[in-house]
């Protein structure tokens, strides 16, 4: 799922999505979710639990493997697009990263919808 399809069905529905796509890839499949504060949409039972990454040690460990894999897409994303400091902040708006956006402009990873990309958009076209 890139930025696009992020902007397109906002970022809540894109990680629910994610999610479903990831479980039906499961093999064996799972007969029961538990999902940190979000219901997906499958035809099994499942909690969404507030907070479940401080709850439940399997969503903590999830949790874990998903920010493991978020930090080496920061790496690739560093490597592809030097100047946004990618590796350091792992994608959030840092005030680092907001300088670099603004100076440097969007990159296709950024989504469009988000509004200190548009407002970077705005200024490169003013």
């Amino acid at each position: 799922m890139d930025a696009v399809d992020i902007d397109r069905i906002n970022i809540y529905q894109a990680s629910r999505l994610a999610i479903r796509r990831a479980i039906e890839g499961l093999c064996p499949a799972p007969d029961y979710l538990l999902v940190d504060a979000l219901t997906i949409d499958l035809p099994l039972p499942q909690d969404a639990i507030i907070k479940g990454d401080a709850k439940v040690a399997s969503i903590a460990a999830a949790s874990i493997l998903a920010k493991t894999a978020r930090d080496e897409w920061a790496l690739r994303a560093d490597a592809d697009y030097p100047g946004y400091g990618f590796a350091r902040h792992k994608g959030y708006p840092t005030p680092e990263h907001l300088e670099a956006l603004a100076r440097l402009g969007p990159t296709p990873l950024h989504r469009r919808g988000y509004a200190p990309v548009l407002a970077a958009l705005q200024k490169r076209l003013a």
